[in-house]
């Protein structure tokens, strides 16, 4: 891991058993939730590994990866210290046993962790140790790994020349690997490099390198974002120079640098990265502005804030409370201004964050002094000035190390430029733009000799303030006092008139209150009354439905019941009188039996259904063998289908079984098999099958008779079927009740089951019972 201060920053977290995972910008944002229930599963599983080791004594692998588990524990749960222990103890006994795969992890985590929080020499001091333990063991890949972090590490120190050659190194290995990924990674540090000597159109150079490789992998989304805002920043800050050297109008600098900064916060969004986003969100509050767009500034700004705010990392933090309290401060917004600004302050003094600390000590010094408050004015210029002068000499000291450095990178720089076939001309130039840095240096002193002239002007105008202020101040103060006494008067009068408005208030309020629940309970009212009128009409639709079944029973009563009874009275007479031929005999005793039979009929399917409508008719319902009781009916009917001509066929397995009531369901079979005769011609067929599925059975009777009209059959199948149909003959003209489908949709509902009626693809037609099983 790497970070710089205006370049992107690159880490690089290596696990022994799952590969290389590439992350840009050392930023974390988790939920409170979610950090909780992480922080109890590392917990608990640090737990487990301390029982573990302290149960196993043997000194082997298994103990060290025991070990190895509890410093990474230790690193989850922030606990330094614990895990540095382990650490070491790792280290001990992996070089005992020369096991140097655990050793050399151990260095790069502990390596990682300085890395991270900015104590280079610790951090380079680990990084070597594990280079040269994966060195030892052959793993190039964590060799190259390592280097690249070092590149970003002596970047941010810097030392653009050890930067330079160590990721010449790891681009050496990748390219041996053929590690696309990870060399695009070197790319990016290298453009950090050049970012850092002001060469933006270099680096713009080595970032569209990099940004080709990103994109290739779909999954590497977080590489793609940080080059595009790493490619945004150099253009936001380029000089006209550097634009005209990469083909571009000064014009068009800002609207590029924009592009660039929404596609990289577009892609961080996608992947849910706050640190990422609050980066973003803020290069673009400072390019809005540059651009004097003051409401989309603030907008940005504030998001930043809010996200850093849930943040680690206390320098993106402090810069997103100073933009913000500096842009207040140019708006007049002083309230806002001293809070951020002041927030920022003790962030910086709290972190030795020294730029941070200057920024924000002069934007106070300004505040207080459009406040007219010169003392705090005064207080926060002289501390900007204390800071000031200890980033200079440590400047003064970076740009005589540097210039040594430019020259000495310059020889790195022509060595790698060679290797990259980079062409006469262009070394030329880079040159050239070495030398325009000196004199950019040289220029630079004198700006600081100026500002240091500039600060004793201001000391002296600061006094000369402060003594006219307290003149000033005694008038004021008896100017106050007369104020004071107009002003007590003026609070009295407007406390009385707050007395009025307050009861007003609580009067409007509390009519409104009263018109509010009576309207409510109106409403209310209204709802149960409308719930109502709906139950009353299903109701009153159900009654004269049944009603309708009602007439229709009596109907058939008496008319139906007449006959049969007058056919019997007669024949008792002839029997009386008895002179009847045998054969007459015969054939008025099978007419009267006939007649009897669909008596006998009518009468079990009315008893049925009354028995059906009666308060709390239940049904029994238990395992049935569907094959047993379709094979019961189908012998009672055989006579009846043997007189037609017709084949009653029964195909339901044996064993299959349903959850039904006996009773209910061998009438629902006996009806339906006996309006398939009825409705089927001499020498047709009739089949009884079934077909099973996980939760439910389903029952078929199909025919080959005249079958059923669409109409019939849409009457059937509605929902609110509930009356009975108009008897039809059969086809050798038998009578019916029109109760029998009445019956079958009634018994079937009644079991938590469900017919239908549908019409077979040739002739005829079929009726489909589904039961559980």
């Amino acid at each position: 891991m790497s970070c710089s201060s205006s370049g992107p920053c690159v880490i690089r977290f290596v696990l022994p058993d799952k590969g290389w995972i590439l992350l840009f910008f050392i930023a974390f944002s988790f939920k409170v939730s979610l950090a909780q229930q992480r922080y109890v599963v590392s917990q608990a599983k640090l737990d487990s590994a301390l029982r573990l080791d302290n149960q196993y004594v043997k000194r082997d692998s298994i103990k060290l990866k025991i070990l190895e588990t509890i410093y990474r524990q230790y690193i989850g749960l922030k606990k330094r210290e614990a895990a540095d222990s382990y650490i070491d103890k790792v280290i001990e006994l992996a070089h005992e046993k020369n096991l140097k795969k655990f050793s050399a992890y151990a260095f790069y985590r502990r390596a990682l962790g300085f890395h991270g929080r900015s104590s280079y020499l610790k951090a380079e001091e680990n990084y070597n140790k594990a280079l040269a333990d994966f060195s030892a063991i052959g793993n190039l890949d964590m060799v190259g790994g390592i280097n690249l972090n070092l590149g970003a590490l002596y970047s941010s120190i810097p030392d653009y020349v050890k930067s330079l050659d160590v990721n010449q190194k790891a681009i050496a290995i990748y390219e041996k690997l053929g590690n696309e990924e990870d060399m695009a990674s070197c790319y990016t540090n290298v453009s950090t490099v050049y970012q850092h000597m002001g060469n933006q159109s270099q680096a713009v150079y080595y970032l569209s390198k990099a940004l080709k490789v990103f994109q290739k992998d779909k999954d590497n989304l977080r590489g793609v974002s940080v080059v595009y805002e790493a490619i945004g920043t150099n253009y936001f800050h380029a000089s006209d120079k550097e634009l005209a050297e990469m083909n571009m109008m000064p014009a068009q600098k800002n609207k590029l640098a924009l592009d660039y900064f929404t596609k990289a916060l577009r892609v961080a969004e996608d992947i849910k990265d706050q640190g990422l986003i609050a980066t973003c969100k803020s290069d673009i509050g400072d390019l809005y502005r540059s651009l004097g767009k003051k409401e989309g500034a603030i907008k940005a700004y504030r998001e930043s804030l809010a996200i850093n705010k849930d943040g680690e990392n206390q320098d993106g933090y402090a810069s997103s409370l100073y933009a913000l309290g500096d842009f207040y401060q140019e708006e007049n917004n002083t309230e806002e201004a001293i809070k951020l600004l002041s927030e920022c302050l003790k962030i910086a003094e709290d972190n030795s964050l020294l730029e941070n600390e200057k920024q924000a000590a002069l934007s106070l010094s300004r505040v207080y002094e459009k406040l007219k408050d010169y003392n705090r004015s005064l207080i926060y210029f002289r501390q900007y000035v204390t800071v000031r002068d200890k980033i200079v000499d440590q400047d003064k000291k970076r740009e005589i190390i540097k210039r040594q450095l430019e020259l000495d990178f310059s020889v790195k720089e022509n060595d790698y430029l060679m290797k990259q076939r980079i062409s006469e001309g262009e070394l030329k130039r880079q040159k050239q733009q070495l030398e325009l840095r000196r004199q950019q240096l040289v220029l630079a002193d004198k700006e600081k000799a100026l500002d240091l002239l500039s600060f004793q002007k201001a000391k002296l105008a600061l006094d000369l303030q402060h003594l006219a202020q307290e003149n000033k101040l005694q008038k004021e103060t008896n100017e106050a006092r007369f104020a004071a006494s107009e002003k007590d008067k003026k609070i009295f009068s407007q406390n009385q008139q707050i007395k009025i408005d307050w009861k007003i208030k609580v009067f409007l309020t509390t009519a409104a209150t009263l018109i509010f629940i009576i309207a409510l309970l109106i409403y209310l009212s209204q709802r149960k009354t409308n719930r109502l009128n709906k139950i009353i009409n299903t109701q009153k639709r159900e009654l004269e439905q049944l009603s309708k079944v009602k007439d229709r029973i009596f109907s058939v009563v008496s008319h139906d019941m007449r006959t049969p009874v007058n056919s019997l009275i007669a024949f008792i007479q002839l029997l009386e009188e008895g002179d009847i031929e045998r054969e007459k005999l015969r054939r008025y005793a099978a007419t009267l039996k006939n007649n009897l039979s669909y008596t006998s009929s009518m009468m079990e399917n009315l008893l049925n259904w009354a028995a059906s409508q009666m308060q709390g008719f239940n049904p029994y319902l238990q395992q049935l063998d569907l094959h047993e009781l379709s094979t019961d009916v189908s012998n009672t009917l055989a006579a009846t289908a043997h007189e037609k001509n017709i084949s009653l066929i029964n195909t339901v397995p044996q064993q299959t079984f349903c959850k039904a009531d006996l009773n209910m369901l061998a009438l629902v079979i006996r009806n339906l098999i006996t309006n398939a005769i009825k409705f089927t011609p001499n020498g047709g067929v009739v089949e009884i099958s079934v077909k099973s599925m996980a939760t439910q059975i389903n029952l078929k009777i199909a025919d080959t008779g005249i079958g059923l009209t669409e109409k019939q059959i849409t009457h059937f199948n509605k929902p609110g079927y509930l009356g009975a149909g108009i008897s039809t003959p059969g086809t050798n003209k038998e009578k019916g009740t029109g109760l029998g489908l009445l019956l079958c949709r009634t018994f079937i509902g009644l079991m938590d089951g469900k017919v239908s009626a549908h019409v077979n693809d040739g002739v005829g037609s079929n009726f489909v019972i589904e039961l559980k099983r």
